[in-house]
């Protein structure tokens, strides 16, 4: 290998050097050679240059000098010139350079694998694998080959098998788009796809090119619908753990005040049960002490009715307090009573009872509160073949036109109605009544729905959501898409559920227990307004609430 020039030459020489080596190898075909490393025999990497002028890959000739440490000497492992010290290394950038930019001008020479069928003194990468010859080509030996047309050319291959036919062993030349295979002339024309419709290589490759370009785009597509689904549910996810963070301190509140009462319910039932027998206790002490009394009085009587001594007994002072045998007896009797029926447990019950009931009545008033005004329809946004009622409560279906007047805010073309009322912020729940008939809609929509055509229906645009029956089937719509539901309602009422900032419809069957249907989720960019529509019958508001 011939030396690059010595790092300290001047730049005009050192480059001068450079230009000249690269176009002696470009000219003789051989730059991998010049571009490869004596010790590993690969192509440069990280190039350094001795005093002496050959260079090397810096992990190569480091190993090679540490494997001379303490031999007296250091040396080049090409022209063997000797060193009293280990050598400092230089990096060559030019080299460097030239090396990243064949490995990138070369790609696949390294990867691969393939190498030239006529370089066997040391493996040189092919280039190009000519099929006629079966042989692998270097840069210098592809230059000399045979350029007629029946040396075909390819990318470089480990197996020319795979390139021929395995019947005729001839080279796969067509595509026939019958039996989807690749064939060669005489399976054309001899072969068991003679009279086929065939294509050359080139052409079936372009078609199936164009396929596959259209799969990928097709599959682009679904990747961007994908990507807009993940993004969507991200954003509700970080709503939902908003809404979580705020439930949780709620709740967490809850229980700390839930336990602060249980335990002050627990201690005034506990001071109920140990007072009981408190009582009990300071009755028997009263009692008691009331019986030694008595049994003072006896003995004292007792002496009285042994004395001989008349005088005596008749001046005793205190016999009008000995003989008052009355004295607390009725109050006695009524505590003792008391005290033996004593319903002890049905206090405790009772206690326990009220005080729970309150503490369920602080969960109520902690969570909800009941709505300023209930649901009302709005009579001049209905249909001109519905009834609203005088309470504003249900909607009927009319043979007869009502003729009301035709205004922009009225529904033209189906039989719908909105609420007056709309909801612009927090959570709130009402029942329509739908037993009165088989075909109806319920739901909610944006004020700014159109009125007019076919697009107008609930549902079946992007400004609202419903839910609908139709003779025995159910349906949830949202932009012209209907979703089906099970059949099986078991009850005459559904429940409208909404929660603005969470941006969710919800509707329940309120069978036992309330059966959850579908949930609509999306951000509200408008107020929303209640929606009914009824082809038959009668379908009537309920009530209404607002969570808080």
């Amino acid at each position: 290998m011939s030396p690059l020039p010595h790092p300290h030459s001047s730049p005009v020489s050192e480059a001068f050097s450079l230009v000249s080596l690269l176009l002696s190898a470009m000219a003789s075909g051989d730059l991998r050679a010049e571009l490869e490393c004596s010790v590993c025999l690969n192509i440069y990497t990280d190039p350094v240059t001795l005093k002496c002028g050959h260079n090397f890959c810096r992990v190569c000739i480091d190993r090679v000098l540490d494997t001379q440490e303490g031999s007296g000497g250091y040396s080049c492992p090409e022209c063997r010139e000797k060193f009293p010290d280990r050598p400092a290394l230089q990096k060559n950038m030019k080299l460097c350079n030239i090396a990243e930019t064949f490995l990138s001008a070369h790609p696949d020479q390294e990867e691969s694998g393939v190498f030239c069928t006529y370089c066997v003194d040391y493996p040189v990468p092919t280039v190009r694998s000519c099929l006629l010859c079966e042989v692998s080509l270097c840069d210098k030996h592809l230059r000399v080959h045979k350029k007629s047309p029946e040396h075909i050319l390819c990318d470089p291959i480990l197996s020319m098998e795979s390139r021929k036919c395995s019947v005729h062993k001839e080279v796969l030349k067509y595509f026939c788009t019958k039996d989807n295979a690749c064939i060669c002339v005489s399976c054309s024309l001899a072969g068991e796809h003679r009279g086929h419709e065939v294509e050359t290589l080139d052409e079936a490759s372009e078609k199936k090119k164009e396929t596959l370009r259209n799969v990928l785009q097709k599959l682009l597509t679904k990747r961007e619908e994908t990507e807009e689904r993940v993004q969507s549910l991200q954003e509700h996810r970080r709503k939902v753990e908003e809404e979580a963070a705020g439930d949780t301190e709620r709740v967490t509140a809850l229980f700390r005040d839930l336990r602060r009462r249980l335990e002050d319910l627990e201690k005034r039932i506990l001071r109920e049960i140990s007072g009981r027998a408190e009582r009990v206790s300071i009755s028997i002490r009263d009692l008691e002490i009331k019986k030694e009394e008595l049994s003072r009085k006896m003995r004292h009587i007792e002496e009285l009715c042994n004395m001989t001594d008349s005088l005596t007994v008749l001046q005793e002072s205190d016999t009008g307090d000995l003989c008052d045998t009355e004295d607390g007896d009725n109050e006695d009797r009524e505590r003792h009573e008391e005290l033996l029926h004593d319903g002890g447990g049905l206090d405790v019950a009772g206690v326990l009872h009220t005080g729970l009931s309150d503490i369920i009545k602080g969960v109520n008033v902690y969570f909800y509160t009941q709505g300023a005004a209930d649901i009302l329809l709005d009579g001049n946004t209905a249909g001109n073949y519905l009834q609203i009622s005088d309470d504003r409560k249900t909607v009927s279906w009319s043979d007869i036109d009502q003729k009301r007047p035709e205004t922009p805010e009225r529904f033209q073309y189906y039989s719908q109605v909105m609420s007056s009322r709309s909801f612009s912020s927090g959570r709130h729940y009402w029942d329509v009544d739908v037993g009165g008939s088989d075909g109806w809609i319920v739901g909610m929509c944006y004020p700014s729905i159109e009125r007019r055509g076919r697009e107008s229906g609930i549902g079946d645009n992007k400004k609202s959501w419903g839910l609908d029956r139709s003779g025995d089937q159910y349906w949830v719509i949202h932009d012209g898409k209907w979703i089906p539901l099970p059949t099986n309602h078991s009850s005459n009422r559904v429940r409208i559920y909404l929660d603005y900032e969470a941006g969710r419809t919800s509707f329940y069957d309120l069978c036992d227990p309330i059966r959850h249907l579908h949930t609509f989720t999306t951000t509200f960019i408008e107020p929303l307004h209640a929606g009914l529509g009824v082809e038959n019958g009668y379908i009537k508001i309920c009530g209404g609430r607002r969570e808080m």
